[in-house]
């Protein structure tokens, strides 16, 4: 795009009501897989004041304690205590989880994709992640609240926070942020004598040890910090708001940047091509950028149940591309095997790994697979670029 413009993203914390569900639906996936990795798991969490309800459809040749996993999820969390309206040691858990139908179980037995759909990936090198750069920000500043305050550098600091940054580009390239939002749950030891807005003194404190660290380099004098713009945020996480599982889907993936198929992430095994096929739609679009391929990169993919083999591959390279999109594709078709087995072996996705990608962003940290770049040199030569 030409001349200047502004996006802006978001993103929650770890104690966020929603991604506390996500978190519990991928530590049952995770604790599955660590006994039975083909074991087939679709797992819903819901959240509300002094309860959480676990369900969905599991097969599996394995026990898992719901209850015992649920506590855990959220003693790490860190609701472990009614000053943060939710404690872990003494909140109701209902499991309802059923068996998969054997109706599904049947196409996905033969290879066949999980259901149907439309996944998408994306990569850019606005960011050393090859990610969009406000979403990459928001990330980080949400993981940072999670840092001060299990560190105690901010000790008023509750689990549930919410980030959102506006990002500033000029023809094509970002120049400068415009805006910094920050959510932060806290206790009441840090509000003024009104009882109705956090004190100045923790106001710059936050922006001091969470912001700054974070968006110190791309900020000017016009940078505007909007902190607990309500006044106070002492009543959050379930006590104020339901979560439910896969309700944060631009804030797993892109920021909002691009296209989403639609489809959540967390609780579903790999055999579900909206979680698996999306995975490998980011791992594809980073290594043509990394390559150098393309600058921009966003690829579609599209399943229907019972069948292995995408119905379509769509590239767009946003007038970036060194080659035709046409040749991408057919490298895209040349170099991945996109089935779901395919997918599946390549990424190593049968392995418990999936409650760390529930909070802080499924892509952009190197510690995921799909994040690799070990195709790039070989896409290069094929491309001749």
């Amino acid at each position: 795009m030409k001349g200047n413009y502004f996006i802006t993203s978001e993103s929650v914390g770890n104690g966020h009501p929603d991604k506390v569900c996500d978190q519990i639906s991928d530590a049952v996936l995770d604790a599955v897989l660590k006994d039975d990795p083909r074991g087939r798991v679709a797992c819903e969490t819901f959240i509300s004041a002094g309860l959480v309800i676990v369900g969905g459809e599991i097969t599996t040749t394995t026990y898992v304690d719901i209850h015992k996993l649920v506590r855990g999820v959220l003693e790490d969390i860190g609701y472990t205590s009614h000053d943060y309206g939710f404690d872990a040691a003494t909140c109701a858990i209902l499991n309802a989880i059923n068996r998969q139908s054997p109706d599904i179980a049947q196409g996905v037995d033969a290879g066949g994709a999980g259901d149907q759909g439309i996944m998408y990936g994306y990569a850019t090198d606005e960011t050393k992640e090859l990610m969009p750069l406000p979403i990459t920000l928001a990330h980080k500043l949400v993981a940072r609240v999670e840092e001060v305050r299990k560190k105690k550098v901010l000790p008023y600091l509750g689990p549930d926070c919410k980030s959102q940054v506006t990002v500033e580009y000029q023809n094509g390239a970002p120049i400068r942020i415009d805006s910094v939002v920050l959510a932060c749950q806290h206790t009441e030891e840090i509000l003024d004598k009104s009882g109705k807005r956090i004190t100045e003194k923790s106001r710059k404190e936050i922006i001091e040890k969470v912001a700054m660290p974070i968006v110190g380099k791309l900020i000017d004098k016009k940078t505007k910090f909007y902190i607990n713009q309500t006044g106070k945020f002492v009543v959050g996480g379930p006590q104020s708001d339901t979560g439910v599982t896969g309700r944060k889907i631009i804030v797993d993936t892109y920021g909002g940047i691009v296209p989403h198929g639609g489809g959540a992430f967390s609780g579903k095994d790999p055999t579900k091509v909206d979680r698996s096929a999306a995975y490998m739609c980011r791992y594809i679009t980073k290594n043509i950028v990394a390559a150098g391929i393309a600058k921009k990169c966003l690829i579609q993919l599209s399943y229907v149940i019972g069948k292995a083999e995408p119905l379509s591959v769509f590239v767009d390279t946003f007038g970036t591309g060194r080659i035709d999109e046409e040749k991408i594709v057919a490298l895209i078709r040349k170099n991945f095997d996109l089935t779901p087995k395919g997918i599946i072996e390549k990424l190593a996705l049968r392995r418990p790994v999936f409650r760390q990608t529930a909070a802080y962003g499924h892509f952009g940290r190197s510690k995921f697979v799909w994040e690799k770049t070990d195709m790039a040199e070989k896409l290069k030569k094929q491309a001749g670029v």
